[in-house]
């Protein structure tokens, strides 16, 4: 079977990819997607939306012990795994069909296949073996777990499956400091799993801003997880009663589940890259120009299997810049990556947007820190040890913000409406005239004096 009359194939189905395919459909390109597993990729159905359900389900843990200090009567709360999965897949279910009919509505052929290049503007279906001829191949194939070559790594869950486990783990071994490995380790250990990290680096989330690393440090061992900075798993064996972590310290570890989050790679193995031209960078991430065009006419590609900033909302970016340049009105915006935020899920919550200090005081001569950090109201009458912590860092000579961190409850949303500030080249002095919203914690940010 040939059919040679898509004007677009899109491989992959993760958030790049479906934005793609859809916005060229309802410009009135032919357009296939192709997507070996379940629409809405990593993101949707393995990563960022399970994970928050389950973070959301691990804060009532403290939000049940925080009623007390208001004068509620709280019984004894107890939690079931199962009925969490249940929701969780039902809820992913509910979101697949959703991406499902928006495709379709646009005019998109969903292919429930593996898509291979076989050469320039050909397709190859795996399953089915057919053939997709095309004026254009987009490659939103995203990234997956890096495996652990060591003895027994096979024994070993990664962030894809982790919340799909028929069982809730009594004991976990982590193993990695990044943001998937926090996220899941502080989620888990809310709902009651006992929690040990071991982390290469020194600190936890290398490259975050160091205020922001001590800080979850404190809060995460204040919620009883262990952590082994410059530890990593040599092997891993099975026993009559679960799994045993040996570590490169000489410490062991007796568990019923490990976790591998020390990482991810672009997804491109396999992909038929070399029968099309497409080169790839070291470490597998395919090589593209600021057009997220790779080095093959009519190949683009979008998202993590790029290695550029692996964040969804980057990828539905980059799809819908191809989808319009392509089909559309040629009129992108770059992506701004020094002033993109993000966040991290963790317990105590991240949120942080351009550089951290260390970086500031390499790049400008004159850098002003505005910190604080406090117990919110909310801590007052619970009587718990929960705290905020932010910093605005500013150039000195220019008066601009180049970075703000903060720590805490909601810093995530409160990340989000900075962003913008930051995007638009805010100084401390529009911070500074800026009414403040009162009792808030986020009126800190325009409240801060005082600078080191």
């Amino acid at each position: 079977m040939v059919d040679d009359s898509y004007d677009l194939v899109v491989v992959g189905g993760g958030s790049g990819g479906v934005r793609a395919g859809r916005l060229a459909a309802s410009l009135g390109a032919r357009v296939a997607l192709v997507e070996e597993h379940r629409v809405g990729g990593t993101c949707v159905v393995r990563g960022c939306v399970p994970k928050k359900l389950v973070v959301l389900a691990s804060r009532f843990a403290n939000d049940f012990e925080d009623a007390k200090g208001f004068g509620w009567n709280v019984s004894t709360a107890t939690f079931h795994w199962g009925r969490l999965v249940d929701a969780v897949d039902g809820e992913l279910g509910r979101l697949e069909g959703l991406y499902r009919r928006g495709l379709e509505n646009a005019g998109v052929a969903i292919l429930d296949d593996r898509g291979v290049l076989e050469g320039p503007g050909v397709v190859r279906l795996q399953r089915s073996g057919a053939l997709l001829r095309c004026k254009h191949v987009l490659l939103a194939t995203g990234s997956t777990p890096a495996s652990l070559d060591i003895p027994g790594g096979e024994f070993c869950v990664t962030s894809d499956h982790v919340f799909s486990l028929a069982r809730q783990p009594k004991r976990m071994v982590v193993l990695g400091g990044g943001y998937i490995a926090v996220e899941i380790a502080s989620a888990l250990n809310s709902l009651g799993t006992e929690i040990t990290i071991l982390h290469r680096a020194p600190a936890l989330l290398r490259g975050f801003d160091e205020m922001l690393q001590e800080g979850l440090t404190s809060g995460l061992s204040e919620a009883g997880i262990r952590m082994h900075p410059g530890a990593v798993a040599t092997s891993i064996e099975r026993t009559s009663d679960g799994l045993v972590v040996h570590d490169s310290t000489g410490g062991s570890h007796r568990v019923d589940c490990v976790l591998n989050a020390t990482g991810r790679r672009p997804q491109t193995r396999d992909l038929g890259l070399d029968s099309a031209g497409v080169e790839v960078e070291v470490g597998g991430a395919i090589k593209v120009d600021d057009r997220h065009q790779t080095t093959a006419a009519g190949v683009f590609a979008v998202g993590d299997v790029t290695n550029q900033l692996n964040l969804t909302p980057v990828a539905i970016r980059q799809g819908q810049e191809v989808a319009q340049a392509l089909f559309g009105n040629d009129r992108r915006v770059p992506i701004r990556f020094d002033v993109a935020p993000t966040a991290v899920f963790s317990t105590p919550e991240l949120g942080t947007v351009g550089v951290t200090e260390s970086v500031a005081r390499q790049r400008y001569a004159n850098v002003k820190v505005f910190e604080t950090q406090f117990r919110p109201m909310r801590a007052t009458l619970a009587k718990s040890k929960e705290c905020v912590a932010m910093k605005v860092l500013v150039c000195g000579d220019t008066d601009k913000v180049v970075g703000v961190h903060l720590l805490g409850r909601e810093a995530a949303e409160m990340i989000q409406l900075i962003a913008i500030a930051l995007q638009l080249g805010a100084t401390k002095h529009d911070l500074d005239q800026t009414l403040a919203v009162h009792p808030t914690a986020a009126e800190e940010l325009v409240t801060l004096r005082t600078a080191s």
